[in-house]
Order: C-alpha cells, then structure tokens, then sequence
C-alpha cells in the first residue's frame, strides 16, 4: 500500500547529525519511511515538496534537496480532493480538533487513494484518527 509522508516524518529523516539524536518513536518513523522508499511505496503531493523546501538558506542545501525529492514525482491534486479537505477540516472542527490545511490536503488525497499517512505531528494523526483514515503505525524493532 502507498504511504503519504508527511512534512513532519520527512524532516526527522532529513536531519543532520546522528540518528541516534532522536527519540525511539522518531527512529521507528523514519525507519517505515526509509523502507517505503526502498519498496517504492512513498507518495509526494506538491504542498508537502513546497514545505520541506521552504526556509532552507543555503543554496546549495536547496538544490540538494531539490533534486532528492525529484525521485518522488507528485500525485495529481483534483478538485474532489480540495473539496474533500474541506469536508474532512469541517469533520474535525466538529470533533474539537483542528488541523490546516495542508494536513487536511493529506488526509484527503490519502483517503481519495486508499493510501496510508505516516505522521510525527500529533493533530494530523488525531484528525486522520477522527475521519477514519489509514494511519502507518510505526511498528517497534
């Protein structure tokens, strides 16, 4: 099954210095995201590229990056799937719980797909939890 990674998992994976740096919970996300990219199962939606090339402040850095996130072409965003962001954000605001709309943007284009969501951003995974989305579990070992 394809995975939508989110901007938070991505960043964890995209650090500098050690791995060991991070948390167990972190190290098991960035560990389901680099066996997806080896399986050929991770999905790329412009608005999440946009974010993790946002505010980077080296050049260099930029065009590095860049060309890394080329491997992963963007799916195509439909009106049905903004549209379905908008119900999904509406959902969740019912529930008391709020997201942006970029996190609803992954929801929707996941739950549109049958995809997957792998997340470190807590209102993301409640929001996914609340519309009955696909959320990767970050599976210990």
């Amino acid at each position: 099954m394809k995975l939508l990674v989110d901007t938070s998992v991505w960043s964890l994976s995209l650090r500098r210095g050690s791995p060991d740096a991070l948390g167990p919970q972190e190290q098991r996300l960035v560990s389901v995201l680099g066996n997806a990219i080896v399986e050929g199962r991770v999905g790329m939606i412009g608005p999440i590229r946009q974010e993790l090339l946002s505010g980077i402040r080296e050049h260099s850095q930029y065009e590095v990056l860049r060309s890394y996130l080329r491997d992963f072409p963007d799916e195509p965003i439909e009106s049905g799937d903004y549209e379905e962001a908008a119900r999904l954000f509406n959902l969740c605001r019912s529930r008391g719980a709020g997201c942006g709309p970029v996190d609803m943007l992954v929801c929707a284009v996941a739950a549109r797909r049958g995809w997957e969501v792998l997340s470190s951003d807590k209102a993301l995974n409640r929001c996914v939890v609340l519309t009955g989305q696909k959320k990767k579990p970050a599976r210990k070992g």
